[in-house]
This record gives C-alpha cells, structure tokens and sequence, in this order.
C-alpha cells in the first residue's frame, strides 16, 4: 500500500509504483480531497479520512494485511494506521517522513496564510530546493532532463491544489506523532536521504523514528534528498523488497 506526499496525487509516484510492482502487488489511490480519489478532505478531522481511505482500499481487494508504505505526508498516514490497526499491518516503511518534532519554516508559514498569493514564489524557489539532489541522484544531464519533462507532464496532467497542500502543512504543523511510535507492533523500516541534500524535512527528524518505533531500522538512501522514491524508485524499491524478504525469512 502507497500512500502519497503532501500534493496528494499518485500520478507523482508512478515510477516508484513500477519499480515496487517488480516484487509486490502495489496498491496506492489520490488523497482525500483529490480528483477522483473519492472522498472529501475534512481538515477539521486531521488525518482520520486518509487513514480510512487505506483500510477501505485493502476492504475494496478483500486483503486483510499488508506493507504499508508512506512517503513524506503519506507516512503520517501510514504511521497513523499502523497504530490503530496493527492486525491489518504486515510491514511499515516511512519515507522522508516529516519527524515528530517538525515544524514549518517561516517562510512557508507565510505561504500557508495566502496559498494562492505566494504560490508563484513557492514554485520559483523549488528549483533551488531540488537542484542538488538531482545531480546526486541522476549524475547525467539526459537523465536529468528527462526526469524534469515526466514531471512537468505529470504537473500538467494531475495538477496540485495549494489550498490542500497549505491544509496538509498545517495538520503536519499540529501533529505530535511521538504518541503513535510506542503503539506501531510491524517490522519497521524508516527510509531517508544524505542530512546535504534534503532541503524539505530535516532528516534527523525523519531518523528520529527509528528510535522511537521499537524494533525499527533505519537506512539512507544513497545519493538522495527528500525526493529518492522518485529520484531512484529501483534503488528505493530494493530497499523495501530486502527489508520484507528478510521479515519473511525470519518468520518461515
């Protein structure tokens, strides 16, 4: 199970769906709110309806269990649903997941206020934000510029609500997430970038979980930021397929 970040749409995390359906059935769906995700965002319920939407989507396939794995916001998510149903949670990756002790920067607090006023701004600073980690993650320039057309393809085909990322900021802003760790019983793996080239969520938040979470592991992945599920979806998904292998060796 897929749970995306903050925009809310699948479509970004399409190559990381491919390269996991190498080893796994991949489910995933929009979040609340988006189109066609098929349910209303309710700010005012935190993150109660994405949570819902992930035990609906297994009920949907009649599956009783499975890995769930959350990138960045969708982590909160996948956090959140393994401590109310770990009898329906096989596995737990969170990746680039925003840390129990994050806050906004101020600047994004600013753009928060006045989604639509400051998005151009937002949008300008983000090539700054991810120019670093594309030349890591994607040393030739080809690939470089091919990643940057999916994307922008991807932008125009499912394109983003402010309003809904500014409303999912603001839950991340509320949430104290340290109460959930203790009551996570699933195998946990907890995914982040190099601290250099994550220019989003602090990664000493992220690894934080690691210690939190009993039994969790923690691992970086290489040559990465904030954005390596996307960056190197074949490389983030040998993490993930290691990780649930060794978890079934064990059991057997």
């Amino acid at each position: 199970m897929l749970i995306p970040p903050l925009p809310g749409r699948w479509e970004y995390l399409s190559a990381t769906v491919d390269a996991l359906a190498s080893s796994f059935r991949v489910i995933t769906f929009s979040l609340c709110g988006e189109r066609g995700s098929g349910g209303r965002f309710h700010p005012s319920r935190g993150l109660a309806d994405d949570v819902s939407r992930v035990g609906d989507a297994l009920d949907d396939r009649g599956i009783d269990r499975a890995a769930i794995c959350g990138v960045s916001f969708g982590g909160l998510v996948g956090l959140r649903f393994a401590a109310d149903r770990p009898e329906r949670t096989a596995a737990l990756v969170l990746a680039s997941t925003p840390g129990p002790r994050f806050h906004l920067r101020p600047r994004h607090l600013m753009y928060a206020r006045r989604p639509w006023l400051f998005a151009p701004l937002f949008v300008a600073e983000m090539p700054r934000r991810v120019r670093p980690e594309l030349a890591a993650a994607l040393p030739e320039p080809k690939a470089r510029v091919r990643f940057s057309l999916q994307q922008a393809r991807t932008f125009w085909r499912a394109a983003v609500s402010f309003r809904r990322m500014r409303q999912r900021a603001c839950l991340i802003e509320a949430l104290d997430s340290r109460d959930l760790c203790p009551r996570v019983a699933a195998p946990t793996l907890v995914v982040t970038g190099d601290p250099t080239l994550d220019f989003v969520v602090p990664v000493e938040g992220s690894a934080d979980y690691a210690r939190l979470i009993p039994g969790a592991r923690g691992v970086v992945l290489e040559r990465t930021g904030h954005h390596g599920t996307i960056t190197r979806p074949d490389a983030f998904a040998r993490l993930v397929r290691d990780f649930i292998d060794g978890h079934r060796h064990a059991a057997a």
